[in-house]
């Protein structure tokens, strides 16, 4: 590795594509993984997947959809190393996340079989836990997106709490790390919505970072300073605000299960007819 008198110079450019409600965390552990390799911090917030597969970014936070979708079509140069592990009963210690179900909460929607026929919003295309865990729902119940009379594009997991709470719509799925702490920051929502089921579990978002940015030991340091944070006292408050139990070390193979789905959405032809031209769009940028 090279000396900290040469590498302070450098930037390790970590990149988030995930929801804004947890990005101190993320820009946190930007901060936290530089001094480790005894560089500096460069912090961004991604506004496009094409920027993890541009060989620009040291580190991504990124959603395992696009990460997965680039590296089995080789385009990327970044391997998984971590995820993490969320605070709560329901997670088991395991880097695992739900997809929440959500109403209005004067709404007369009491399960997820009540909603055929209803307003669904969706945070974006390229998202598992508020796209494409639905669609394989429906496919396991042999429905199509038939069953939604409307499917709305809301942008951000946020954004569809929102709509869900004015009645824009009538239910959204989201993160169940993203819908905790944005009902716990935002006590107006709490009251607004409620939750009427789960989809899930599935394996949470990968850490992931540069093959040829990064020596070997500079991935090695990264994933042990992510694998032992927790023992840290400086960091436990900012993983406490962001709901996170811990880091454990993970591999692309850790995510089978959302190979799997994503192929049986596919296969059964629940993607929307424009979702591979857009995905050309993102992966030829």
């Amino acid at each position: 590795m090279p000396s900290r008198a040469v590498t302070r110079k450098l930037p390790l450019r970590v990149a988030s594509h995930l929801a804004p409600g947890v990005e101190p965390l993320y820009a946190f552990l930007a901060g936290y993984m530089a001094d480790r390799l005894g560089r500096r911090p460069e912090f961004v917030v991604a506004d496009t997947y094409e920027r993890c597969a541009q060989d620009i970014d040291d580190v991504c936070f990124v959603c395992s959809i696009p990460y997965l979708l680039f590296a089995d079509a080789g385009r990327i140069d970044m391997e998984v190393v971590a995820a993490p592990c969320l605070r709560g009963e329901r997670y088991a210690g395991q880097p695992i996340y739900f997809s929440d179900v959500i109403v209005a909460t004067a709404s007369r929607y009491r399960s997820l079989a009540d909603l055929r026929g209803t307003r669904w919003a969706y945070n974006e295309p390229f998202s598992h836990s508020g796209y494409m865990t639905v669609l394989h729902h429906l496919a396991t119940l042999g429905e199509d997106r038939s069953y939604f009379a409307t499917m709305v594009e809301a942008g951000f997991h946020e954004e569809a709490i929102r709509m869900v709470a004015d009645g824009r719509v009538d239910a959204a799925a989201i993160d169940s790390q993203v819908l905790d702490i944005e009902l716990r920051d935002h006590p107006e929502l709490a009251q607004a919505v409620r939750r009427i089921g789960s989809i899930g579990p599935s394996t949470i978002q990968p850490v992931v970072v540069s093959c040829s940015r990064l020596a070997d030991a500079e991935r090695d340091a990264i994933t042990q300073a992510l694998l032992s944070i927790a023992d840290d006292p400086a960091a436990r408050s900012v993983l406490d605000a962001a709901l996170v139990e811990r880091f454990v070390p993970m591999t692309a193979g850790s995510y089978d299960d959302i190979r799997a789905m994503f192929a049986r959405v596919r296969s059964a032809g629940l993607l929307h007819p424009a979702w591979d031209s857009r995905w050309q769009l993102v992966a030829n940028t």
